[in-house]
């Protein structure tokens, strides 16, 4: 099913030689005979049958190339020597003067034709059938398990991998079910290109990698050579054929590739003349460049699209950044306000608190420079008590010494004075507990135990001394005793004087009992208020450990401060870096902008192109027999005018405007709503 037909080979091989030969010299029935006979003794292959329809496709060639007989029989001659020695030359030759024909005829006839063609049209069969040879030519046979396979199909798969546009068709005939063999898929392939108008533009890919083509094509083939590149370029103008061929139906696995000749071998009497050819060629190169345009214009309406899609989901993303950016920003700016705040909020609550405590230390001091001068005034005034006790004692022992007859009431007032020495000792005892305890507090509350100390020992030798004046005054008293026994007899003598003394004594007595009231006193006050003081020292020294603690935490608020200061460092160093990108993201933006509103622009122009080329039509002169603007009636002096913008007619004053369109190198007639419009857009565009 693969193989080649030999037949079909020489067919391909010799008449497209002589189609070339009538095209480009148009030689005499004679050399040609000759040449055919000549090729004929080069190889052997060719068959009677082939030679006999050759010479009568000679037979029907024009005779005004007899003039140029000579001349391409010289010419000729190195092209038979050079056949004879290389006979792949022959064949590309053959084959590329048959791709010349069959895509000519092919073209004349489906526009003369005027519809779509299907797969049953005769020189769309052939132009198959010609183009699969030219794809056979040179193909390496490949070895399998199986046997030797000689397909096509094989190159063409490439070609999805270097267009990626082609895998649809790819895919499309891998999925058919009735196609098995290589060749059939390679048929398939072609039919759906052709339909899609892109065989051309694929067929390119793949002659462009010609370093690929090596794996399938001996070095001489068609493929790899100068003529597979002019093949491509002729494909080109398949693009104005439109096609519709139904492939599911079609038997493509066993057709045979046979090139029918009759339908290139034409009757000088049936060609047309040469004004329709030139005509016809005006027509056809019209079409052809129409359908370029249209279709460069459809690719770059794509492109465009695609990079206006493109450039919106930038440009959306782009939005989204800034929209996070901005959002995070004004978040930093929050929080460094809520921070800000806090530091300041903290900085006055360790300010007050500071100046509490110095406030608190302040009391502290005062209250203890209060209590330091109380219990200095309270030493001063013990002390000038017992100063008083001493010189009244002092007093008393010099009225004792004047008394020393007076035995029974010295006696008295000795006991008197034992009881008020007991009660003083009492008293005294009192005091000094009363001095440890403030000894003690004074030691505890203020480090000043050496001064209390001091002052306790200077009473302890106080009041050895005043053991020692006691002692002194009990020898004071024996001796005494024995004045009194001396002056017993004096008594009776002293007895008023007695009297008085002891109302003085009396007197006395009362006195210093009252001072020892007042003493007692004083002493439950000063135990109140060392009480007061005790409790003021505590709370005072939790006081001090709550502000210790405040102190550590306001450390550990300072040095989180600290940190939050390095933070914000950082985040305005961040929101610079921020600021900066969306400084240049808006600067992209605005290029961007700009190059979106000249691709908009430029898009309009296309789109008002592709209208004039497609809506617009020509207006036929018998269609119109009024001026579309002014609506005044035509006539000999009044002619007709086409706009070459919109296709309708216009009379010489609503037509008068020329300007510069895109399908016309010149300045050409425009009517005057379309020269308006035309320059409102420039203006627009500048």
């Amino acid at each position: 099913m693969a193989d080649e037909d030999p037949n079909a080979k020489v067919e391909c091989e010799d008449v497209p030689a002589k189609e070339e030969e009538t095209e480009a010299t148009e030689p005499g029935q004679n050399y040609v005979v000759d040449e055919v006979q000549k090729d004929k003794r080069a190889d052997s292959s060719w068959s009677a049958p082939i030679l006999s329809f050759a010479r009568k496709a000679t037979e029907t060639l024009s005779s005004a190339g007899l003039k140029g007989s000579d001349t391409s029989q010289h010419t000729s001659d190195p092209l038979k020597t050079a056949a004879v020695k290389d006979p792949m030359v022959v064949e590309r030759s053959n084959l590329l003067s048959m791709m010349k024909l069959s895509i000519k005829v092919l073209i004349q006839s489906s526009l003369s034709l005027g519809r779509t063609l299907d797969s049953e049209y005769p020189p769309l069969q052939q132009f198959f059938v010609v183009l699969e040879h030219c794809l056979k030519h040179g193909l390496k046979v490949r070895k399998t398990f199986i046997g030797q396979n000689k397909s096509i199909w094989a190159p063409l798969e490439l070609i999805e991998k270097l267009c990626p546009e082609s895998a649809d068709i790819s895919t499309s005939v891998r999925d058919m079910p009735g196609i098995k063999t290589g060749l059939g898929r390679a048929r398939a392939w072609l039919h759906l290109a052709l339909m899609q108008k892109k065989i051309a533009d694929y067929m390119k890919e793949l002659i462009n990698r010609r370093e690929l083509l090596g794996e399938f094509y001996e070095p001489g083939a068609l493929i790899m050579e100068e003529e597979g590149a002019v093949i491509v370029g002729m494909l080109v103008g398949l693009n104005v054929i439109d096609a519709n061929l139904c492939v599911k139906g079609e038997d493509l696995d066993s057709q045979v590739g046979v090139i029918d000749f009759s339908m290139y071998l034409k009757d000088p009497q049936a060609t047309e003349t040469t004004q329709d050819d030139s005509k016809m060629t005006a027509i056809l190169d019209q079409k052809h460049y129409i359908e370029e345009l249209n279709r460069h214009l459809s690719c770059t309406v794509t492109d465009l699209q695609a990079k206006m899609d493109s450039l919106e989901k930038t440009n959306s993303k782009l939005i989204e950044e800034l929209t996070a950016a901005t959002d995070r920003i004004n978040a930093l700016r929050e929080e460094q306000e809520q921070l800000k705040q806090e530091n300041a909020h903290i900085l006055q609550t360790s300010q007050r608190k500071e100046e509490v405590t110095l406030q608190d230390s302040q009391l502290e001091l005062e209250t203890y420079r209060q209590t330091r001068q109380g219990l200095d005034e309270m030493y001063s005034v013990v002390w000038k008590q017992y100063k008083e006790e001493k010189r009244i004692r002092q007093e008393l022992q010099k009225e004792l010494e004047l008394q020393i007859g007076l035995k029974q009431e010295m006696e008295v007032a000795m006991k008197l004075l034992e009881k008020d020495t007991h009660e003083k000792q009492d008293t005294l005892v009192a005091l000094r507990q009363q001095l440890d305890q403030v000894k003690n507090l004074n030691l505890q509350m203020f480090n000043k135990a050496q001064e209390s100390d001091r002052v306790a020992q200077k009473k302890e030798e106080d009041m050895e001394r005043l053991e020692k004046k006691m002692i002194q005054m009990e020898a004071a008293m024996k001796e005494l005793e024995q004045r009194l026994q001396n002056s017993e007899n004096v008594r009776k003598n002293t007895d008023e004087s007695q009297n008085e003394l002891r109302s003085e004594m009396k007197g006395k007595v009362n006195a210093l009992q009252k001072r020892l009231t007042d003493l007692d006193t004083l002493r439950a006050g000063l135990e109140s208020e060392l009480s007061t003081e005790k409790e003021q020292r505590q709370n005072m020294q939790r006081e001090l450990h709550r502000e210790q603690d405040n102190s550590a935490e306001l450390r550990t608020q300072l040095q989180q401060l600290q940190g939050l200061q390095m933070e914000l460092l950082d985040l305005r160093q961040e929101k610079k870096q921020l600021q900066q990108l969306c400084e240049e993201q808006e600067q992209a933006l605005q290029e961007m902008g700009l190059h979106l509103s000249q691709s908009k622009l430029k898009m309009e122009d296309f789109k008002e192109v592709n209208k004039a080329l497609k809506g617009h039509a020509w207006l036929k002169d018998d269609e119109a027999t009024r001026c579309k603007q002014c609506q005044k009636e035509f006539s000999i002096s009044r002619r007709k005018h086409h706009c070459r913008n919109c296709g309708d007619i216009y009379c010489n004053s609503c037509s008068s405007n020329e300007l510069a369109l895109p399908s016309y190198p010149r300045p050409v007639r425009v009517c005057d709503i379309c020269h308006s419009l035309l320059l409102q857009r420039s203006s627009i565009r500048s």
